[in-house]
């Protein structure tokens, strides 16, 4: 077995470093945009020189949604690679070159939303029209990523060549899960934009299919929530327990979860067109039992997170019930912030729930209850992981300290951000419940009656949103401070053990050919047939499905 370098390295560094900061440049440009959204939404509030209200609501959405997420995902799993199986210089390079292809394609596309000529908000539903460009940019990001992904195969593909029979470490194998669910759902996104938008934005075709275009997106857009997540899960499984002194309570039970995450995660996007004409009823119960079926792999999460925290505190000398509680490292930011996001999940996950169910998803449809969802999932669960990693990520990858002045500045920013979000996204959830509606300004509403209802929730979700400005200019602060200013010195990429007493890892659980497969044949199950009837049975004068493959 030839031995994996133990340093991250400083060309490595430098790769993960650049991804850094454009993630957090991007968290100030979204932030700002989310500030002004609620205060909008108040009717107190104009925006000046013209600047429309869904021209901002689109940079917010597309800046942190996708470019901040998709830059620190890749950075960090670049990271975790080169840590666990190295990587070469070939790999290297085409990292780099990843990375510039998916700036360009931001910029271009960030460009066009600016100017105002994208304002299509990031699930850019047609008729929405936006600029060729802001197409051709997203296509750019995509491409950029698949770049990145193969990276990522082609590191375990070597490292298991090298290491014939040897168990893979298990942040790799969890990459190589993430990557592989971003790239098997993008190939949606990517054909409804070179195959629909980017004709039809150039003029080449007169029509769009609308309800092709939305299913094809939504194939995308729910995995991408678990794009977002699995690295915060990372952390969770392989980071956190070397942080609190523990170990890895079961290696099988992690990647068990993370199959199951491959095979549930991709073939359930009808959940969010369950209100839409033109799907059988029949595939959309299908898919909401698939959805369900993603509740598994984080209840197995849960029981394998709260394991390792017991079992840290009993070694510790905890004896009592909930006496390992107490032994957790409450003081560490390393720490509190990530554990913050895991007790977020539980309301998040239920209201993930809600929204699957076909019966509960009709209260709460496009209502802003759903922007409140994402804010707990997204926004609070994953983003606070997130500033949880980069709390030691940074000073490793600047050969700095994590001092006791980025460690204090960090928890007083995690209990702004949790207090912000607190109030915005429960007072979202509330007014949603209410029949408030998503995407929408005080202008679209003012002045009926509802809004007068609604109104004190706008407020509130103004209040929230200005404390969580606040949590963005503090942890901007503390990155600059990292960055440039931290002590200098080694600071520990903290990867944690299994647990000596653990069960072995069956041979089963890396048998890739296995998993793919079944995937594959879930995802041609959820999507051949009603596709193929979404495109047969389509308005008069839109494409056949014969017609279609006959363009090709």
């Amino acid at each position: 077995m030839i031995a994996v370098e133990t340093k991250l390295g400083k060309e490595n560094a430098k790769l993960t470093m650049a991804h850094m900061w454009v993630a957090f440049i991007s968290l100030l440009i979204g932030g700002l945009m989310g500030l002004l959204q609620t205060l909008v939404r108040t009717g107190q509030v104009q925006l000046p020189f013209g600047i429309g209200y869904y021209q901002i609501l689109t940079v917010h959405g597309v800046i942190l949604a996708l470019v901040l997420t998709t830059f620190f995902i890749i950075g960090f799993q670049f990271a975790l690679m080169a840590k666990t199986v190295g990587m070469t210089n070939g790999e290297r390079k085409w990292g780099w070159i990843a990375f510039w292809t998916m700036v360009i394609g931001t910029t271009a596309t960030a460009t066009m939303i600016l100017l105002g000529k994208a304002s299509v908000l990031y699930t850019f539903y047609a008729p929405l029209a936006a600029h060729p460009i802001f197409y051709f940019g997203l296509t750019f990001v995509v491409v950029g990523s698949w770049i990145a992904c193969f990276v990522n195969f082609r590191q375990l593909y070597r490292w298991k060549k090298q290491n014939p029979g040897e168990k893979s470490p298990l942040l790799a194998f969890m990459v190589v899960i993430n990557m592989l669910i971003w790239f098997i759902s993008t190939l949606g996104v990517a054909a409804t934009v070179l195959i629909q938008f980017i004709p039809w934005s150039l003029g080449l075709v007169d029509e769009i299919n609308i309800l092709v275009s939305r299913t094809l997106f939504w194939y995308f857009g729910h995995p991408l929530v678990y794009f977002w997540l699995l690295p915060a899960y990372m952390a969770w499984y392989g980071i956190i327990p070397k942080i609190i002194g523990g170990k890895i309570f079961s290696d099988s039970l992690a990647r068990l979860a993370f199959i199951l995450f491959l095979l549930f995660s991709i073939p359930v996007g009808f959940h969010h067109q369950l209100l839409e004409p033109g799907i059988d009823p029949f595939w959309k119960y299908i898919q909401v039992v698939l959805t369900f079926a993603v509740a598994i792999p984080s209840l197995l999460t849960a029981f394998s997170m709260f394991a390792t925290f017991e079992s840290a505190g009993r070694a510790k000398g905890a004896k009592t019930l909930f006496g390992w509680f107490k032994t957790l490292p409450w003081k560490d930011v390393r720490f509190l912030a990530p554990m913050i996001g895991m007790i977020a999940f539980v309301p998040a996950g239920a209201g993930g729930l809600v929204n699957a169910s076909n019966q509960l998803n009709l209260v709460v449809h496009n209502t802003i209850w759903v922007t409140g969802h994402f804010h707990l999932t997204l926004a609070t669960t994953v983003i606070l992981t997130f500033f949880g990693i980069s709390y030691w990520l940074i000073p490793v990858l600047r050969g700095r300290k994590l001092d006791a002045k980025t460690n204090r500045l960090g928890i007083i920013q995690t209990i702004v951000w949790t207090l912000g979000m607190f109030i915005m996204s429960g007072s979202m959830h509330i007014a949603g419940l209410l029949g408030a509606p998503r995407r929408s300004s005080y202008s679209d509403y003012g002045g009926t009656e509802q809004a007068a209802e609604w109104i004190g929730y706008q407020y509130a979700q103004a209040i929230g949103g200005s404390i969580l400005f606040i949590g963005i200019i503090l942890m901007l602060y503390t990155f600059i401070y990292m960055t440039f200013f931290a002590p200098k010195g080694t600071e520990e990429f903290p990867i944690a053990e299994e647990a000596d007493n653990a069960a072995p890892t069956p041979i089963i659980l890396e048998n890739w050919r296995l998993w793919i497969g079944i995937a594959v044949v879930l995802i041609a199950f959820a999507y051949t047939i009603p596709f193929i009837d979404i495109i047969e049975n389509s308005p008069p004068g839109s494409p056949t499905f014969k017609t279609l493959i006959g363009n090709f």
